[in-house]
């Protein structure tokens, strides 16, 4: 049995080169890809170490009580005593994500049903780049259009300036319609055609399919997006900041000023000192918002296990 020649490097013979190039090439693209990823891994790591670090100062070695930071109500970092009561602040945080959550949900499943069941095509064409266009505007755009557009129409329809809690969840909620838009839209993109021809087969029109079956089939999908929908409006800091008032007290209803996480932060930091006990506690707040961050990283993984089993 005649058995094929190949040189020492278990090439055929004749092209060692090309093969040497070709391992060559392999070993740079596996060490630039390990390198950027190095890379990601140190920074996220570096990130977090360095808010921690400033964060759990106030807590080891200021004597900042973290049950009085969590649930107290007044904030007074330069009072004597000094007081950082974040309640107000993770309140209105909360509230305002929520809120915009339970706007923009209906409104994008509704656009990911007409983009993907109604009218596909006609949907695709017109009602992508509008959402896409959405995504890019700037959030100092977004406030500056509610703060000339909704306050003005709150203030005139119900009681109050106009500015506080619901202004800023109308605000969020435009900003986050196109990331719950485009992750139903995917989601319902993605289940098997069976399903619907299925449902078809068994005399189902098309509303009791979409309803019936659709729907809750899609359900840890879509409420993924509502998720990561509310970690943004969690983190958004300039356009809530416009419309909210920014007042540190927790609001008796949603016509009043409230303030969040994010805007005390970008409000009083550039007025402390390096290092000082307002400017560590500003970084506690920092980590506080960072740990919700994970929070919702973790639901959504949550999420995505259910939507594989």
């Amino acid at each position: 049995m005649n058995l094929p020649v190949t040189n020492k490097q278990g090439g055929p013979p004749g092209k060692s080169g090309k093969w040497g190039k070709h391992v060559i090439e392999e070993a740079r693209g596996r060490a630039f890809v390990y390198f950027c990823v190095l890379l990601m891994v140190v920074t996220i790591f570096s990130i977090v170490f360095f808010i921690a670090s400033r964060g759990l100062t106030p807590f080891i070695s200021q004597g900042v009580s973290v049950k009085d930071m969590l649930f107290g109500l007044k904030w007074k970092p330069e009072g004597n005593p000094p007081l950082f009561g974040a309640l107000p602040f993770l309140f209105g945080s909360f509230v305002t994500s929520v809120l915009a959550a339970l706007i923009a949900a209906p409104l994008g499943f509704c656009a990911s049903i007409f983009m993907t069941e109604i009218m596909p095509k006609f949907g695709r064409t017109a009602l992508q780049p509008a959402i896409e266009l959405l995504a890019g505007i700037p959030s100092v755009v977004y406030g500056f259009v509610g703060l000339s557009v909704v306050v003005p129409f709150l203030r005139d329809v119900f009681p109050g300036q106009g500015i506080g809690i619901l202004a800023g969840a109308i605000v969020l909620s435009v900003m986050i319609l196109p990331t719950v838009t485009t992750i139903g839209t995917d989601a319902l993109r993605s289940l098997p055609s069976g399903l619907k021809e299925g449902s078809y087969a068994l005399g189902a029109t098309r509303w009791q399919t979409i309803y019936r079956l659709i729907l809750p089939t899609a359900l840890p999908s879509l409420l993924t997006g509502v998720v990561l929908g509310i970690a943004r409006a969690f983190g958004e800091a300039l356009a809530v900041q416009m419309v909210i008032g920014n007042a540190p007290h927790i609001p008796r209803s949603l016509f009043e000023s409230a303030t969040t996480l994010t805007s005390i932060i970008t409000l009083e930091m550039g007025n402390t000192t390096s290092g000082s006990l307002h400017n560590n506690a500003l970084w506690s707040l920092a980590l506080i918002l960072l740990l919700m961050t994970f929070l919702f990283v973790f639901v959504v993984r949550m999420l995505e296990r259910r939507v594989k089993r």
